[in-house]
């Protein structure tokens, strides 16, 4: 466990902190794999406005549902770090087993479930105690964690088993593996649960799972002209509340495609920057960020317009993206 303190420099200075005003703009944190680093962004003027060391090789990154405590799994360190919002200071450790990349909250906030990649464990942590509730032996390189929006299943990925395993939250038992094709690296529901779609990083194909058959229902694959197969790599999934907008990141392809909820057929693909790993929105969901890793920058869409609007630098290979809760909402 490393035991040294990690400072912050505030890069800007814009009121950002300032508990209690109705006019601070949401905050947008971005996990840089190779500085060790998150950016720290202000949504409105798209400033960096604080850099926070973090540790070895963050990745995997979320919030609270009241938006008061960052996150951060840094991988090489072996633990994950919490953060407080206002003060971007770090409040305590959580122990989460070996490599820990992605992980996912309960809906309540409470607990997080942890993929532990060297050991094939997802580690289920109570937040408040602070204790390991549970290790669940999963598949081969577990990376993808999901919990449905009831709290009842927790779905992790396995890039070598090349599946999703359906676990009970209460048990901790996994009751169902769907094999999906190579490499799937994240899973994300639709709001209403009935849908789970799960990337396949070297498939080239997102996984349409039906909930409660536990069954692929559709796979849906990409095709962008002059450009090889195996650049297109999909990878991070976000999905509007009405479950009617996909957003896939396809990695080395340096797009992200715009699918169509219904039918799971390709509407668009935007150009962002190089290699976009995941994504976030805005409370609202009219814009969408994206972490673009080789290029160093977030990309900004408007999704409305499917139009990508700007871009802005960050530290070096940013990974993990996530955006603060509205006041009161619910991430």
């Amino acid at each position: 466990m490393v035991k040294r303190l990690f400072s912050f420099s505030v890069m800007a200075t814009c009121g950002m902190l300032a508990a209690g005003s109705a006019a601070v703009a949401n905050v947008i944190y971005v996990t840089n794999e190779k500085d060790n680093t998150v950016t720290v962004l202000d949504s409105e003027s798209l400033e960096v406005t604080a850099t926070i060391d973090v540790g070895q090789r963050p990745r995997g990154i979320t919030l609270s549902p009241d938006g008061k405590e960052l996150y951060v799994a840094t991988s090489d360190d072996d633990v994950v770090r919490v953060f407080d919002t206002q003060t971007l200071k770090q409040k305590h450790l959580l122990p989460s087993g070996p490599d820990p990349e992605l992980f996912d909250l309960a809906p309540s906030g409470n607990p997080l479930y942890i993929a532990n990649e060297d050991d094939n464990l997802v580690t289920v942590v109570d937040v408040d105690s602070q204790q390991v509730l549970a290790e669940i032996p999963v598949g081969v390189e577990p990376e993808g964690v999901a919990v449905s929006p009831d709290g009842k299943v927790v779905i992790n990925t396995s890039e070598t088993t090349n599946m999703a395993h359906f676990i009970n939250a209460q048990t901790y038992e996994i009751f169902a593996n769907v094999l999906v094709d190579q490499r799937p690296r994240w899973a994300e529901f639709t709001d209403d649960g009935t849908l789970l779609y799960v990337s396949s990083e070297i498939g080239g194909t997102v996984s349409v799972i039906d909930t409660n058959s536990a069954k692929v229902i559709h796979k849906i694959t990409f095709d962008i002209p002059n450009l090889p197969p195996e650049s297109i790599q999909p990878v991070g999934i976000k999905i509007t509340h009405d479950g009617g907008t996909v957003f896939v990141a396809l990695g080395p392809a340096n797009r992200i495609a715009v699918i169509d909820g219904k039918t799971f057929e390709v509407r668009k693909y935007l150009l962002v920057g190089q290699r976009p790993w995941h994504m976030a929105f805005l409370p609202g969901q009219k814009i969408l960020y994206t972490a673009n890793g080789n290029s160093n920058d977030v990309s900004v869409i408007d999704v409305d317009r499917l139009k990508v609007t700007k871009s802005i630098q960050v530290g070096r290979q940013p990974w993990g993206i996530v955006v603060s809760p509205e006041q009161g909402e619910e991430k």
